[in-house]
């Protein structure tokens, strides 16, 4: 089982205010982590810079021309209440979106049966036409749409178990049978989208958790909803978006999961893609704002990626 990683230092170079959640410690935290010797075997690659045209893939032209007039030069702007760009912002997007398009063509060239990719800015809040949740570009859409395009990929399904429901994926989806999204995410919470009736066209298969539930809340939501979900869409290629804030430590939800329910959610669906799509997983990092929880988090579930 080979798993690959892809990072890149420009992704520390996206800046967001001082105190904001998301930001770069998290990567940090993660390199620290993966440092370990536990990681010997990960294959490290420097990511690739994206391809501008694939943004149009899950984005129109002109959203991406309005996102890339507001990096500033110098200094931070704000895109919305939550969402900030910085001198570097572009090229971190669209570096990200170039590690996440190079782990597809990877596990569909056979040169790894999974790949990690720890990247920021974001991306699973990001809607068709808004950037927004810390998010600049939907990151997981547009590798799902570039595996349809380069790979002919029939059915792509997206797995989101970041705690905050990615309404920009159900937004960019809404209407495609062709790419499953299941998502687990505590409800009440931001955005406010992810109800059970969502299901946009028989495609969309929300499991929301209420606050203060943990691991079998949680493992039983995955094993009745999204599983069959994936066993009966039959998928080519399982996209992860990994975010790690349902972590008990995480100060912006209250799902409290520690790092072996990522670790069990992890091998559940490895399980699915050896059984499905020739083992093919690529996983996006999401949110997870503590840095000990994220840290923990990411090691449980690049060392499950690992083990397949």
């Amino acid at each position: 089982m080979v798993t690959r990683l892809y990072t890149h230092p420009i992704f520390l170079e996206h800046i967001t205010p001082p105190g904001h959640p998301e930001r770069p410690d998290r990567l940090r935290a993660i390199e620290r982590a993966l440092d370990d010797e536990a990681f010997a075997g990960l294959d490290r690659v420097k990511a690739p810079q994206g391809d501008e045209a694939t943004i149009l893939y899950a984005h129109p032209q002109e959203f991406v021309a309005h996102v890339r007039a507001a990096i500033p030069e110098t200094g931070i702007v704000s895109i919305d209440a939550d969402t900030s760009a910085s001198p570097k912002s572009w090229q971190a997007a669209l570096t990200a979106i170039g590690a996440a398009n190079a782990a597809v063509d990877d596990v569909f060239d056979g040169r790894a049966d999974n790949v990690f990719v720890a990247a920021r800015p974001p991306g699973h809040h990001a809607e068709k036409t808004t950037a927004m949740g810390f998010c600049l570009f939907n990151t997981a859409a547009i590798a799902a749409r570039y595996a349809q395009r380069k790979h002919q990929a029939e059915r792509v399904a997206i797995v989101d178990w970041d705690v905050h429901h990615g309404n920009g994926t159900q937004d960019i989806f809404w209407e495609d049978p062709s790419v499953l999204y299941c998502s687990t995410h505590q409800m009440p919470l931001y955005p406010g989208t992810g109800a059970v009736g969502e299901t946009g066209a028989g495609n969309i298969v929300n499991a929301p958790l209420a606050p203060q539930t943990g691991s079998k809340v949680f493992r039983d939501a995955f094993l009745s909803r999204v599983l069959p979900a994936i066993d009966n869409f039959v998928p080519d290629l399982i996209i992860i978006s990994a975010g790690f804030d349902a972590h008990h430590r995480d100060p912006l939800a209250q799902i409290n999961l520690t790092e072996d329910d990522f670790d069990w959610a992890t091998g559940q669906l490895l399980q699915r893609a050896g059984r499905h799509s020739d083992n093919r997983v690529v996983s996006l990092l999401e949110g997870g704002y503590d840095l000990q929880g994220l840290a923990f988090s990411v090691a449980a579930h690049v060392g499950r990626l690992m083990k397949g």
